[in-house]
């Protein structure tokens, strides 16, 4: 059955929106490199069979874009990713998606850095909310385990940017498909790397049997990393990037929600206005017109 990019990426959205509480579920029982390796290697074991049926294993090591690929995978899956499940040992999945709205922030610093594009005042207003959303809900957990996890989460979410660069430049024969398949495969390979670069920091690849946990690895794995980058590679792809970005924006209200209703946070006022304001500033950077 088709699906409209609009379909395509309110599912990215609601795949997007539960990933915070998969990961809370699993790094309980098993260490960030075990489940980055776990669901990267399971996520391209799944475009296996595309691979082979397309011959496009070639095209994995073609010179002329193998470079921008690996790239996707270490700054849109492998590095963040792994940062990002060791922050929720920490702090909680609804924290986490409310400062993952940082990343519009960087997306206009890297723009005026690396594009010469100097944002207007409706965007440095943006940014000014965005940052006021992150201090307060930094200010509310400040010296505590919670702020280290929220500090980690701020300091990673720049990645994603320089994986949407690498995106933006590959060549546009290229189908949803590959590029999806190919960020799994590089995701993979930069995940056995950082796991044995990981071990002398007392990063260990260890894993317990729990239900739950086993559960979450699987979401990850399938969804996050597999069905959820298909949907937003098909929405991008067939629509206009302000348009998409707009939408999946509001996905920290879900997983709030999410959140609250399996009991890793409860309803607090500090959040909610973290929220309001983030979300509302992120809006202001990313749909601004100059």
């Amino acid at each position: 059955m088709k699906i409209t990019p609009m379909q395509a990426l309110w599912l990215a959205l609601f795949i997007t929106a539960g990933s915070p509480i998969a990961g809370k579920f699993t790094v309980g029982y098993m260490s960030p490199s075990f489940i980055l390796l776990a669901s990267t290697f399971t996520a391209w074991l799944l475009y296996i069979p595309w691979l082979c049926k397309n011959k496009m294993w070639g095209r994995l090591v073609d010179k002329d874009i193998h470079f921008r690929l690996s790239v996707m995978g270490l700054f849109g899956t492998a590095l963040p990713f792994m940062l990002l499940l060791l922050a929720l040992k920490w702090t909680t999945p609804s924290n986490s998606a409310i400062l993952n709205q940082a990343e519009s922030v960087y997306s206009l610093i890297f723009a005026f850095l690396f594009l010469g594009e100097r944002p207007c005042l409706k965007q440095i207003i943006g940014t000014v909310m965005v940052a006021a959303g992150a201090v307060l809900i930094l200010a509310v957990n400040g010296y505590t385990p919670m702020w280290k996890g929220d500090l980690l989460v701020l300091g990673t979410v720049w990645m994603f940017q320089v994986s949407h660069i690498a995106a933006k430049k590959l060549p546009a024969d290229l189908s949803v498909d590959f590029i999806t398949a190919a960020r799994c495969f590089y995701g993979f390979l930069w995940s056995i790397l950082l796991g044995f670069a990981a071990l002398p920091f007392g990063m260990d690849i260890t894993c317990k049997a729990d239900l739950k946990a086993w559960a979450g690895l699987f979401y990850i794995a399938v969804f996050v990393y597999t069905v959820r980058n298909k949907f937003w590679y098909q929405a991008i792809r067939n629509m206009p990037l302000a348009k998409a970005t707009a939408v999946i924006l509001s996905y920290p209200v879900f997983t709030y929600i999410l959140s609250v209703a399996v009991g890793f946070d409860s309803i607090q006022a500090y959040q909610i206005v973290g929220l309001v304001l983030a979300l509302s500033g992120a809006y202001l950077v990313v749909l601004t017109k100059k």
